[in-house]
Formats: structure tokens, C-alpha cells, sequence
């Protein structure tokens, strides 16, 4: 039922979904905690394809198995195909209206919306984690890696995994 609501209210594609896939797998269904979604959406986001429906084929795995990564899946994309042709076929008709531009118009504010309070989820997770400055550096910087040097985020991503496997941690274990 989780993937089935995302599937239906998921407007704006992949990047929109991520919130209602938080809000079911977190908040609701408590199948992971902040952290743990963090992080697949972390891994995620450097695998080709769309994000929505690897993290639906990931929990779903990861709570039921091959059947939970199936069922995910299906129900994260067919309400999608459907809604699509339907709109689709609908909206050709229609495109000349007002009500259908306004009507698109009308749901970029509402996506934006839930964008933002998604990083802000992030960015205070990021202060938590790493100190405010730190965050706020490496979010400078990789800012200005995209948008100024057209660096790949992914290829960004990549690099920041890397320099957490190679560093060493501060927390080692002692063995008694």
C-alpha cells in the first residue's frame, strides 16, 4: 500500500516521490530510520535509472524479499503508466485551455515545497553529523563543482563514498 500511494500522488517524477517514499518508509511503516534512508538515497542517486522506483525495488526487498521488491516496483510504476495515458489522452484535447496550464502550473509550487523541506531535512542532518561548518563548506563546494564546472553529481557522490571507505574511523573498535 506504501509504493501504491507514491505511485498515485508521486506528480513531478522521481525527485518529487522521494519525500512520500520517506514519509511511508520512515514515518509511517518505520521500515528504516533517517539515517538508513540517507543513505540509499545516497547509493541511489549514483545508479543510472529512476530514482523513485530503486528505492521501491530496495525496500521492498529489504522488508519482504523478492516478492516486496517485486510488489514495490509494480506498485510504485503501473499507477504511473496508467495515470499517464489517461492524462495523456485527456490533456490532448485539452491542451489550448487555461484550467490545464494553470492546473500545471499549480502543482510546481507544491512540488518545490516538498524539495525544500527534503534538503532541509538533509542539511540539518548533514550539521548534526558532520558540525555546521563542515556541512556547510562541502554543500558550498559542491555547489560550485556542479553549477560552475559542470561536475556530474553523481560522479560528486561517488568521490564523497570514496573518501568515507578510505578514510580512517575515529570510532575503532577495541578488541578486549
Amino acid at each position: 500500500m506504501a509504493f501504491l500511494r507514491v505511485g498515485l500522488l508521486g506528480y513531478g517524477g522521481g525527485p518529487a516521490s522521494i519525500p512520500l517514499i520517506q514519509k511511508e518508509a520512515v514515518d509511517t511503516y518505520k521500515w528504516m530510520n533517517e539515517e538508513e534512508f540517507s543513505n540509499i538515497l545516497a547509493i541511489g542517486n549514483t545508479l543510472p535509472g529512476p530514482i523513485a522506483t530503486k528505492m521501491a525495488g530496495y525496500i521492498g526487498y529489504r522488508v519482504a524479499g523478492y516478492t516486496g521488491m517485486m510488489n514495490a516496483i509494480a506498485a510504485s510504476v503501473v499507477p504511473t503508466v496508467i495515470l499517464m495515458i489517461a492524462l495523456l489522452v485527456s490533456l490532448a484535447s485539452f491542451r489550448e485551455y487555461g484550467w490545464v496550464q494553470g492546473m500545471t502550473n499549480g502543482v510546481m509550487p507544491i512540488v518545490a515545497v516538498m524539495l525544500g523541506l527534503l534538503t532541509w531535512g538533509f542539511i540539518k542532518k548533514s550539521g548534526q553529523d558532520l558540525g555546521w561548518l563542515t556541512a556547510v563548506l562541502l554543500a558550498v563546494f559542491s555547489a560550485l563543482l556542479i553549477e560552475m564546472f559542470g561536475l556530474h553529481p553523481a560522479v560528486l557522490i561517488g568521490a564523497l563514498i570514496l573518501v568515507v571507505l578510505v578514510k580512517p574511523s575515529k570510532n575503532k573498535e577495541v578488541s578486549a
